[in-house]
């Protein structure tokens, strides 16, 4: 019988080998012709194969393809198709060029008149918006209208100019989340123009690492300012002010009591939504140690525990009960929330970080699904001290406005995962911030002096204004600071000032698209050179991204 074995084994050996042999790797990077910077995102393809790679942050790519394969095919939206012959060749490095033709194809619809009125519910607080899908093939691309798309964003009024002699005080709640920044990217990624209230300035300018020195001593969080010159006007200057939280190492940070509330209702098959959750859950995991414990609770067409509260050691059966999740059913949201909250509380470790982690792409269609309902429904959980993530995914029928909503109320933070490089950033690069609170309810007030400031205006934050007297209201809820988490906050004043920097591109990038009075006359060439002049030490490659979008949307806009 052991022979048996011994032979079977040198069988599956052998074979193992032989499948090997028929294989290799092939490794490259992807750059863009007009100045040889690297292109995130793009689909590397074995050509009459299903499936592929895509390149990551650098614009590097790794593939194991079949010994036989003959040709590669690089595609991006807006950039001429590449296919190359491997030959003989195991690094296979692509120049990609802008395709025009393409992109005068493209037809984008932003914010109508004709738009706001499909949407049925209350003109005050909401806009949707329908726009044109794209699907892309392994060699063409065709572009096809969906049936209907009901994406939901809550209205934004931009912020105007005061008078610094009879309002000197500007207060507002601080904002972590960079949930707007990856929605805008998929919009522009898929050739399209973001809704312009789907641009939050803020979340943008948020989305990036400033290089803040860490605070010293047992100060929580280290504040920085710098005026510099308002780049879409010389006449005015811009105020940078900046919190930097005391960055904890995972290892030191308490213990977790984390609950997955998991939607898995029909919306979420698509390959973005539930199968991207997964993946992104799955790197989550890796990062918890056996002192943390996690629980999944499920919603569908009703709500479920499907895993009860395990040690993070014991990752086989937390990935297992991930594993097995299905899409289909109606969203019960509000029962899925009352049961994660439920859970949570069962399992609640005193001085620990008690959380409850959403995953969803937010349309709640069974039970208590109101924008207003679900807020007075996390209002009242988030009192036992219980913090709250939102990790949004999907596109077609995606609720922003609830998304931001429930993580505005429930003292908690708000990501969009577009791809499984975000899910990176946020779950495993960004883990202390994303799950670990150092600081609640951080509200900044500003006084600004009239015999120097004529007038002044807060760039974004518009969601998050607080009267003057609400800065010293304990009562009054703000947002939260986690490990590590930096927050900037811009103000454009009069008059004119000094050196421009990089937060300068990306706040002019959100105004442009948003369409802002305020930088009439200051075109994406003007910013794409602000951000090239003004780009610095960028070893995860966003800085980067953010000069390829820009340089997208560029052309987008110049149809």
């Amino acid at each position: 019988m052991k022979k048996k074995w011994m032979i079977a084994l040198v069988t599956l050996c052998a074979f193992t080998s032989v499948l090997s042999a028929q294989e290799r790797t092939i490794t490259g990077r992807v750059t863009y012709d007009e100045d040889g910077s690297p292109l995130p995102g793009v689909s590397v393809m074995l050509k009459g194969r299903v499936g592929g790679v895509t390149t990551d942050s650098n614009g590097k790519y790794s593939m194991r393809i079949p010994v036989k394969g003959r040709t590669l095919i690089f595609s991006l939206i807006g950039l001429v198709t590449r296919e190359i012959k491997i030959e003989s060749k195991n690094v296979i490095d692509v120049i990609m060029s802008t395709d025009a033709h393409e992109l005068a194809e493209i037809v984008v619809s932003g914010q109508s008149q004709e738009s706001d009125r499909e949407y049925q519910g209350p003109p005050f607080n909401k806009r949707s918006y329908v726009n044109k899908s794209i699907t892309q093939g392994a060699v063409r691309r065709d572009w096809q209208q969906p049936p209907s798309n009901t994406e939901e964003y809550n209205a934004i009024n931009e912020n105007i100019f005061h008078g610094a002699l009879r309002n000197p005080l500007s207060t507002f709640s601080v904002d972590v989340d960079a949930a707007s920044y990856s929605n805008m990217r998929r919009f522009i990624q898929n050739g399209q123009r973001p809704p312009i209230d789907a641009v939050r300035i803020e979340e943008m300018v948020n989305y990036f690492d400033y290089n803040y020195q860490q605070p010293e001593g047992e100060d929580p969080f280290a504040v920085y300012t710098e005026i510099s010159t308002a780049p879409w006007n010389g006449k005015h200057k811009l105020v940078h002010i900046g919190l930097q939280g005391k960055n904890i190492p995972t290892a030191n940070l308490p213990a977790s009591n984390l609950v997955f509330l998991i939607d898995v209702s029909g919306s979420m098959e698509d390959p973005n939504k539930l199968p991207l959750l997964k993946a992104s859950f799955k790197m989550l995991v890796s990062q918890l140690r056996e002192k943390d414990r996690v629980a999944i609770v499920v919603y569908a067409g009703a709500a479920g525990l499907v895993l009860p509260s395990t040690s993070g050691s014991n990752k086989t059966a937390i990935i297992e009960a991930l594993e097995n999740l299905q899409a289909g059913g109606s969203t019960a949201g509000g029962a899925g929330i009352q049961l994660a909250y439920a859970i949570a509380k069962q399992n609640f470790q005193p001085g620990g970080n008690n959380r409850v982690i959403l995953a969803t792409d937010g349309d709640f269609n069974v039970g208590e699904s109101s924008n207003g309902g679900m807020e007075r429904l996390i209002e009242q959980k988030r009192s036992d001290g219980v913090f709250l993530t939102v990790l949004g995914f999907g596109m077609g029928n995606y609720k922003d406005s609830k998304m931001e909503i429930l993580a505005d109320k429930g003292n908690g933070n708000y990501a969009y995962i577009d791809n499984i490089l975000e899910a990176q950033k946020v779950l495993v690069t960004e883990f202390g911030g994303t799950m670990f609170t150092i600081a609640k309810d951080v509200k900044i007030q500003v006084e600004f002096n009239p015999a120097k400031v004529k007038a002044y205006r807060l760039i974004g934050y518009e969601n998050r204004m607080l009267k003057s007297e609400d800065f010293n209201n304990d009562k009054k809820d703000a947002g939260e600071l986690g490990s590590g988490h930096t927050v900037t906050a811009l103000y454009e004043i009069i008059p004119q000032g000094v050196e421009s920097e990089f937060y300068a591109a990306v706040a002019s990038f959100g105004m442009c698209l948003r369409d802002s009075e305020y930088v009439k006359g200051f075109s994406y060439e003007n910013i794409l050179q602000l951000a090239q002049e003004s780009k610095g030490e960028d070893k995860n490659g966003y800085q980067t991204e953010f000069i390829n979008l820009i340089k997208s949307m560029r052309l987008v806009a110049g149809r």
